[in-house]
Order: C-alpha cells, then structure tokens, then sequence
C-alpha cells in the first residue's frame, strides 16, 4: 500500500482508497486492475475501499523521517486510484482526511497524477473541509500531473491542468501509445482579450504557465504495447529544447536491441509496422523518409520483460526533475 517505491521518480506510493474505473486507451491494460482482480474487488463503479488507519498513518512517519533528516520525500498518491475520481463511493470525508493528511505533512512533496483533470477544480477547494487554507495559487508541497498517452488525450486533458495554480505541473506519457507534440505547453504563453464598448470597455492579459516535468514510460505486463523508440526521443528533444525536465522511467515489457538503433534522422515519420516475428517475440517499427518514395529504415523492438529493457536512452539515463527540486529543496 505504500512505502519504499519501485516507482523510479518517487519514495513512497500512498493510497486513500483503492479502486477506479477504466475511461481511456492507457487504462486497457491497467496493472491497478489486474492487482484488483487478485486482491480486491474495488474497480468498476461505486466500489472504491477506503484503506486502513494503519495505512493513513504511514506518511506521518514518512513526515518525521524526512524533517529530521532535511529532506524532501516525494509520494505518489494514488497508484491504485484517481484522487480527482468523482465516484459516488468516495465520501467527502475521505477527501476532507486526505487533504488534511498534506496538510500535516509539510516535507513531504504529494504527487497527484490523474486521467479526470476536468474534475481538478471541482475537488480543488481544501477549505470546504474545516480550518485548512484555501487552495489559492496552490499548496507547496502539491504537484498536480495528468496522463497524456496519445496526443488527443494530451490536447484534452493538459489545458485543463495548466488552468488550475500549482507549485509544479508535470504529465506522465506511460503507457506511451504514440507520438506525441507537447511543444505548445512547454514554454508559457501570453495571452490578452479587448472588450467591447457594449461588455463596458477595457481589457485583461494573462499568462498561462507552462509543464514542469514530463516523465515517459512504456507498458509493462504480458499484455503491453510496444513504444517506439523515436516517440520517446521526440519527447525528449521537446524538452530540451525548451528547457523542461525530462524523465525516462522504462521501456517496459518491449525494448530495443542491443546495440541500440540508429535514432531517425530530423524530419522523418516514424510509425510500427503490424508485422511480429512468429513467436511473437519482436516487433518491427518503420522509418518512412518524407518525400524519399518508399526508401525506409527498419527498427525493432524485443519482447524481453521490464527488467531486461530496463530505462537506458541512446546509452544513457533521463532523470531530470522540475526546477522546484534543482533550486534546492532536498529529496531522497
């Protein structure tokens, strides 16, 4: 339920309640649901299970840890839920506990990764639950984060996020399913409106902020679907380029061979070929050159378990983190 994470970009996993129910592409191999379907039975609607006190109690002790050592630890919170999940069965007294919950909790950094932002602002107002500061231009020690596994997802859903204040703002793209451009959310934009005589005159400027970490990964378990390589590099030269922190977690269930491919030149198309090896064991991925006729370079990726594929990139790791965390604030 918590503690000690296997999830390379934080320290700890808690979980208020455990259960969910499956709305997009990333949810149709969900590891949560298969958990469930062995341990539980909390996923579909109106079943979700509150944890025990004894879980609850965890992050106080992860709170003490970290204060006496000067630290910073970051949780994930839910990995087996959607904390902006607006279900009948979770009762505002949960929400109410949990808010309270980062509220004692000052270092520790509570990361909320959801796949519902349309409900983010609805679920945004911790003082509806007794003497707790209003959200405002949000609490320090929250992260709010969304799921982009294909681009229509992520012009959906990203918007919504960078709408609502927080001290950072980051995407996972795990399950990656394709490629994806995030260039339009990576540097802040401004933004001004002029009314009319007849809405009474003047005018209003803004800015809408920017992501602050993008975390990739691919699926893992005996159903995943291979990424390809050049969607995550794409991501990663997105990032670079505009100076935002970039972090690999794993190729997961599919991984390319060693040595590593050639990456695709600048301006060529990538996409999967349908064809497997016939004992399914290897996938072949497709390099179309734009404007080249039918002139193509294969690469392939291997079924060979997360493990083995690991998190490697063109020879090296990606673990960048947003600029809260290089401008000092300790993590471990």
């Amino acid at each position: 339920m918590g503690e000690n994470s296997k999830i390379e970009w934080c320290a700890h996993t808690f979980n208020p309640w455990i259960g969910c129910t499956k709305i997009s592409p990333a949810c149709d191999n969900c590891y949560a649901a298969a958990w469930d379907a062995r341990w539980g039975n909390s996923w579909g609607p109106h079943v979700r299970r509150r944890t025990s006190a004894a879980n609850w109690r965890k992050p106080l002790a992860w709170h003490k840890a970290a204060a006496a050592a000067g630290e910073r630890h970051r949780v994930f919170c839910a990995s087996l839920a959607d904390v902006f999940d607006n279900d009948r069965s979770i009762t505002s007294g949960w929400r109410g506990d949990l808010w309270h919950l980062f509220h004692r909790t000052p270092n520790l950094d509570w990361l909320l990764l959801t796949k519902r932002t349309q409900n983010i602002a609805r679920y945004l107002r911790p003082e509806e639950y007794g003497d707790l500061p209003k959200w405002g231009d949000g609490w320090p020690n929250v992260w709010l984060g969304t799921t982009v596994e294909n681009q229509e997802e992520a012009d959906r859903r990203i918007p919504q996020l960078l709408a609502m204040p927080a001290a950072v703002r980051f995407v996972s793209a795990e399950p990656l399913l394709g490629p994806v451009d995030l260039t339009p959310h990576l540097c802040p934009k401004q933004w001004s409106c002029d009314f009319g005589a007849e809405s009474g005159g003047g005018s209003a400027r803004g800015t809408i902020p920017k992501l602050d970490w993008v975390i990739v990964g691919g699926e893992s378990g005996p159903r995943a679907r291979p990424m390809h390589p050049d969607w995550v590099r794409g991501l990663r030269d997105q990032c670079q380029a505009a100076g935002v922190a970039f972090f690999f977690k794993q190729w997961g269930e599919w991984g390319p061979p060693k040595p590593y491919p050639i990456p695709a030149q600048p301006g060529e198309m990538t996409r999967f070929t349908v064809a497997t090896s016939s004992d399914s064991k290897r996938v072949g991925a497709t390099v179309w050159r734009v404007g080249r006729g039918l002139e193509r370079q294969s690469e392939f990726m291997d079924r060979k378990g997360k493990r083995a594929a690991g998190r490697m990139l063109d020879g090296r790791t990606w673990d960048g983190m947003p600029e809260v965390m290089r401008e000092g604030r300790a993590d471990a």
